[in-house]
């Protein structure tokens, strides 16, 4: 292990260690009369509740937004490419874009409730897949044509003295530049698919299991330390998708970080 990465794994330990520290002292002191679990509060739910009742309410959230991931980084990238190779298109595919960001969940959740089936027990919510789709959309999109757009100008146009299409520009320069930028963009938008698919959970309440509607039932029983474990969760869950992804940029396009291949 270098001594930055060394010293970057030490600072966010002692990150974490500092907030749980933080959050035990409020929690015991100015905030116990706002009914803030502590730290071994949680832990004890944790173990209550056991691995398997939480493995099975994020193996629900978690097949949402990976087929929301999935569908909304296919359909953003095709989007980002059809900029690439038709320029003229790319005012009215941006709007698109825009118009996507700023839906606002609140009044897209209801009509996706009824425009899909109720789910069957145990199934999926179409609700919340849709979600995680619209919430990567937007960001994968702009990160996308920004990478695309970072290429040498000099190697696109040797691509194109010989004879070169604007296709074998994008495959052989621009795809192999955007590599970095698009894996960071990857990076962000799996949090995002994660929330996009929590909160079309919390929408969508014919749904049954999921994290969605265990919050919804620790909030009406009033169970507080529940509820904090599964945020915190939900942070753990968010973070590993995000390291996972940085990881595998990291292996695909070494040269992101100054590494010869």
């Amino acid at each position: 292990m270098t001594g930055e990465r060394a010293r970057t794994v030490w600072i966010g330990a002692g990150g974490a260690l500092g907030s749980i520290a933080l959050w035990w002292i409020a929690a015991a002191t100015v905030l116990s009369a706002f009914q803030i679990p502590t730290p071994p509060e949680v832990v004890e739910v944790f173990h209550e509740r056991g691995f398997g009742y939480y493995e099975r309410v994020f193996s629900i959230t978690l097949a949402e937004s990976a087929r929301g991931y999935v569908v909304g980084v296919v359909l953003a990238l095709a989007t980002a490419m059809l900029v690439l190779l038709v320029p003229i298109l790319e005012p009215l595919v941006m709007q698109f874009a825009v118009i996507t960001y700023c839906l606002p969940i609140v009044v897209l959740a209801p009509i996706l409730i009824t425009v899909h089936e109720i789910p069957e027990k145990g199934g999926l919510s179409p609700t919340a897949i849709d979600l995680a789709a619209v919430s990567v959309f937007f960001t994968t999109v702009v990160g996308a044509v920004l990478g695309f757009r970072a290429a040498d100008r000099s190697t696109l146009d040797v691509v194109e003295v010989y004879g070169g299409s604007r296709f074998q520009q994008f495959r052989r320069v621009r795809l192999v530049s955007a590599l970095p930028a698009l894996f960071s963009t990857l990076q962000i938008a799996a949090p995002a698919a994660f929330l996009g698919a929590l909160l079309g959970e919390y929408f969508d309440r014919h749904l049954e299991i999921g994290v969605g509607p265990s919050l919804i039932l620790s909030q009406n029983n009033r169970e507080t330390a529940l509820a904090w474990s599964l945020g915190i969760g939900c942070a753990v869950v968010s973070g590993l998708a995000y390291v996972v992804l940085g990881l595998i940029g990291r292996a695909i396009a070494p040269w992101s970080k100054g590494v010869t291949p």
